[in-house]
C-alpha cells in the first residue's frame, strides 16, 4: 500500500515572502518585550545599595551603647499613662492572654474588688501569662512607677484609686529591688555604713599605728573607725570580709607583712573599697587594721 505524497507547506510566492517575513519579525519582537520587561522589573538584590549612607551607617555601628545619667539629678517618674503605652499596652489594649482589657468594666471590676494594694501585688510577682512586674526589670520602672500604671489601667476601668504617694529620695533608691537573703543583709549593711561615714571625724587624725605596740589614742580611734565603718562588713563576715575576731579567718591574711595588710585596706582588695568607703585619714585606717589584727590574735 504505497503512502500519498506529503506536500509542501509554502505552495504559493506569497506565502514563502510571508514565512519569510514572520522569520524575522517574531524573534524581533520577542527580544524588544524582554527587553522592555527587564527594564522595567524592580531588581532588589545583594549589594545594590550597600554603598548607601543608610547601609553604611548599619554597618559600623557600635554593638552596644552607653547611655550616661546623672546619679545626682532627682529621679523624673514615668507617669500611669506613660508605663501603660510603654509595658501594659502589649496585653492589656486587646485583652490577650487573659488580661483584662484597658477600658473595660466587665473585666476590671473583679480585680478591683480586690483592692488597690492586691493589685499591685498581682503586678510586681506576676501571674498566670502576666510576667512580675510586666516583663520588665526594677531598673526599668520602680514599684512606684508600676503602682501608678494599676491606678490608670483601673481608674479608666471602673475604679477611683488615687496615685500612691512619691517615695522619698532615699526611699526611692532603696525600693527599687526587692531584695532577699544574703543581698538583703548586704545592703541593710551597706546602707549602716554609708550613713555612719558621714559621721567620721574629718580633722582629727591618729598617730600612727605600730602593732602591738599602738598608743592607746592610736587603739581607740582604731576602734572608732571600725565601729562606724569596717563592722559593715567585718563583724558579720559580708561579701568575704575576715570576720572580726575569727583567727581562721584572719590566719591566711596575717602570713602577709603589715604593711602589705595596710595596703590593702589603704587601696582596696576584692569588693572592699579603699579606705572601706570612708575618708578617713591614712592612719586612721591604719589604726583600724592594728585594732581588728589585735582581735584576731
Amino acid at each position: 500500500m504505497s503512502e500519498a505524497p506529503h506536500g509542501a507547506p509554502i505552495k504559493t510566492p506569497g506565502q514563502l515572502i510571508a514565512a519569510i517575513i514572520a522569520g524575522f519579525a517574531v524573534p524581533i519582537v520577542i527580544i524588544i518585550l524582554l527587553a522592555y520587561y527587564v527594564d522595567n522589573t524592580t531588581r532588589t538584590g545583594a549589594g545594590t545599595d550597600e554603598l548607601s549612607t543608610e547601609q553604611v551607617a548599619a554597618r559600623i555601628a557600635p554593638l552596644a551603647q552607653v547611655s550616661v545619667h546623672d546619679a545626682n539629678a532627682p529621679r523624673v517618674y514615668k507617669t500611669g499613662e506613660q508605663v501603660y503605652q510603654a509595658v501594659c499596652a502589649a496585653c492589656h489594649a486587646s485583652g490577650a492572654a487573659g488580661a483584662p482589657k484597658f477600658g473595660n468594666s466587665g473585666d476590671w471590676a473583679p480585680r478591683i474588688s480586690q483592692g488597690f494594694d492586691t493589685l499591685v501585688k498581682t503586678a510586681l510577682a506576676g501571674k498566670g501569662a502576666m510576667p512580675p512586674r510586666g516583663g520588665t526589670s526594677p531598673d526599668d520602672y520602680s514599684d512606684y512607677e508600676i503602682s501608678r500604671a494599676i491606678v490608670y489601667m483601673a481608674d479608666h476601668g471602673g475604679a477611683n484609686f488615687q496615685d500612691p504617694p512619691q517615695p522619698a529620695p532615699a526611699a526611692a533608691a532603696a525600693s527599687t529591688a526587692p531584695a532577699s537573703g544574703a543581698d538583703a543583709a548586704a545592703s541593710a549593711q551597706a546602707a549602716a555604713a554609708a550613713a555612719a561615714i558621714a559621721a567620721i571625724p574629718k580633722e582629727s587624725a591618729a598617730p600612727a599605728a605600730g602593732g602591738a605596740g599602738q598608743s592607746a589614742d592610736a587603739s581607740q580611734a582604731g576602734k572608732a573607725l571600725y565601729q562606724q565603718v569596717c563592722q559593715a562588713c567585718h563583724a558579720a563576715g559580708v561579701l568575704g570580709a575576715p570576720k572580726f575576731g575569727n583567727k581562721d579567718d584572719w590566719a591566711p591574711r596575717l602570713k602577709d607583712p603589715m604593711d602589705k595588710i595596710y595596703n590593702y585596706a589603704l587601696h582596696g582588695k576584692g569588693q572592699m573599697p579603699p579606705k572601706g568607703g570612708s575618708s578617713a585619714t591614712d592612719d586612721q585606717v591604719k589604726a583600724a587594721v592594728d585594732y581588728m589584727v589585735s582581735a584576731a590574735k
